[in-house]
């Protein structure tokens, strides 16, 4: 069952899946037809799960799930993860990939691999200062407090 993400009380779950790149104008309206859908029709044993999406950036689906009525399931997460699959193969995408990393430089989002981002911050490309996106994050209070912070605030703190 399709909530509205700002209506999703701020103990729900979160996932989020970060795209190697932006979407384009054509391409987020296709995304969010799809969540929608997707949405829609996500059941756990039979129950609706109470479930809502932002798109951040351009390249963040942030998917939230309201557990007070039904929790996800293995078979659940497991229909989650096979629609954001068939997401990387019809836009070309990486969504998955969780050794890489996205962060500001300005007003631009930047996505490098890990061993990239480690190089850069040896090399001072990037700072404790740096905006990272901190992707770990599991509920809505923590992705509205926590995802988006300065490097020293997050996990990446241990690379600058």
């Amino acid at each position: 069952m399709l909530v509205d993400f700002n209506e999703l009380p701020d103990h729900s779950r979160i996932w989020i899946y970060q795209s190697n790149r932006g979407f384009s104008e054509g391409e987020l309206q296709e995304l969010e037809q799809s969540l929608t859908e997707f949405l829609k029709q996500w059941t756990a044993h039979g129950s609706d799960l109470h479930a809502g999406f932002e798109i951040k950036y351009n390249r963040f689906i942030v998917i939230g799930l309201d557990q007070s009525n039904a929790s996800a399931s293995g078979c659940s997460i497991d229909a989650s993860v096979h629609f954001i699959q068939g997401l990387e193969q019809r836009f070309q995408v990486e969504l998955l990939d969780r050794m890489n990393v996205s962060f500001k430089q300005g007003e631009y989002v930047a996505y490098k691999s890990l061993q990239d981002f480690k190089k850069m911050a040896k090399e001072k490309a990037v700072s404790p200062n740096t905006i990272v996106f901190n992707n770990l994050v599991a509920t809505k209070q923590e992705y509205l407090d926590s995802w988006e912070v300065p490097a020293s605030e997050s996990w990446h703190s241990r690379f600058v």
